[in-house]
């Protein structure tokens, strides 16, 4: 039998980093506030949140004045202190943006020019610079930002979680929202288990169903989420000196996504990817996983088949990534041209929500939108494990409690 109906102020529909944060920022704005957390899965960060490369990032690439670059800014001071205040462990241990040849240096600069008016700190440096903080990296020019760092985002979902809880917040695990109805001036949310919770607002936060979730919530949103899959490879036990920090390449203007890139992690070890490649289900963590309605959502969509005729030969490179472990180690190779296959060894995939607009641009900043009695996020790609704590305080400041 359902629970009986509970009455509370807010439900926040996802526990990943961006709906934890929003949750726990609703209980710091309004102590008096009754806040339920629904989540489909089992776990806290059971997708995005718990599948990233935990890097903090520092806003180095981000559009001056955009959401992106505001809230990373912020948000990694906020995190930083978060995670001394909940003794997770953190590093500030640097990282190079490589320029590989003449033809990236001119995009090297139009990066460097975005990171002085952001406020990062960082430096242009030579090749023997290079060569003095990742011996083994190929590249002709770079910028070192010192201040980027790395953490485990799913440590800092669980602690979100704990800190809900004994703030007397409400986190519903295994709870599915399959309806969504407007009462007057409050809000009906039904789950898998038939409860219904009626709320005042609704956060949604729910990743790769928050264009799902919004259309249950009755909002007209113009963009559709895509799914897509990031895999990695490691460095070989022993082979992890090859790595002293993180090494990037200089980003394709084009799309929202660093490239391929090495990326030492804080509890050991050195990651090495992602591709992206379209996922066959919005939990496709591999090939064999497969949603006939997620594909038919996919392909049904016109901004996607619009994408798809515009990059299609990206998306071909991309699937030979993933395919082919020597056309993978060739990418990692022109940043650290010594690398061999048999220094790496298959790690794990991630998927991503990607909004897609009609017209079939990726969306490349944050995207909130707002119905009745409800807020949306609708893409909240990198940095928003960064910039959580922060973007969790401009939802809260957007909301209009009637």
């Amino acid at each position: 039998m359902p629970s009986p109906n509970l009455t509370c102020d807010f439900v926040v529909v996802g526990a990943g980093i961006v709906g934890l944060a929003t949750a726990a920022e609703l209980r710091r704005r309004y102590p008096d506030c009754r806040v339920v957390v629904a989540e489909t899965e089992r776990r806290v960060a059971e997708h995005q949140s718990g599948h990233n490369s935990g890097v903090l990032h520092s806003g180095l690439y981000y559009r001056p004045g955009s959401q992106r670059a505001l809230t990373c800014r912020r948000g990694k001071t906020l995190m930083e202190s978060f995670c001394d205040q909940m003794k997770i462990p953190w590093e500030r241990c640097g990282k190079v943006v490589v320029a590989t040849d003449a033809g990236e240096l001119e995009a090297l600069q139009r990066i460097s020019e975005r990171a002085e008016a952001n406020g990062v700190d960082f430096r242009r440096i030579n090749s023997d610079e290079l060569r003095e903080l990742e011996p083994r990296a190929n590249g002709i020019a770079a910028l070192h930002v010192p201040e980027t760092g790395i953490v485990d985002y799913a440590v800092v979902c669980r602690k979100l979680a704990e800190r809900i809880d004994q703030d007397h917040g409400n986190l519903r695990l295994n709870s599915q929202v399959v309806a969504i109805d407007h009462l007057g001036a409050s809000i009906d949310v039904r789950l898998v288990d038939g409860q219904r919770l009626s709320a005042r607002h609704l956060v949604n936060c729910a990743g790769l169903q928050s264009d799902r979730v919004a259309r249950l919530a009755g909002l007209q949103t113009k963009v559709r989420i895509v799914p897509f899959r990031g895999e990695y490879y490691e460095l070989a036990k022993g082979k992890e000196h090859l790595v002293h920090n993180l090494i990037y390449p200089v980003p394709d203007p084009a799309f929202p996504f660093l490239g391929v890139h090495f990326t030492r992690m804080i509890n050991g070890g050195v990651e090495c990817g992602p591709n992206a490649v379209l996922a066959l289900s919005r939990k496709g963590y591999d090939w064999t996983t497969f949603s006939p309605r997620d594909l038919m959502e996919t392909f049904a969509f016109k901004g996607f088949r619009k994408l798809a005729r515009r990059h299609w030969k990206t998306g071909i490179g991309e699937m030979n990534r993933s395919l082919r472990k020597s056309a993978f180690v060739t990418a990692l190779q022109k940043l650290m041209p010594s690398l061999s296959a048999d220094d790496l060894v298959p790690g794990r995939a991630g998927v991503r929500a990607q909004a897609v607009s009609q017209d079939g641009d990726l969306i490349d900043d944050f995207l909130i939108e707002h119905g009745p009695s409800s807020t949306h996020v609708l893409n909240a790609p990198s940095p928003a494990a960064t910039a959580s704590l922060a973007i969790a305080e401009t939802i809260v400041e957007s909301i209009r409690l009637k």
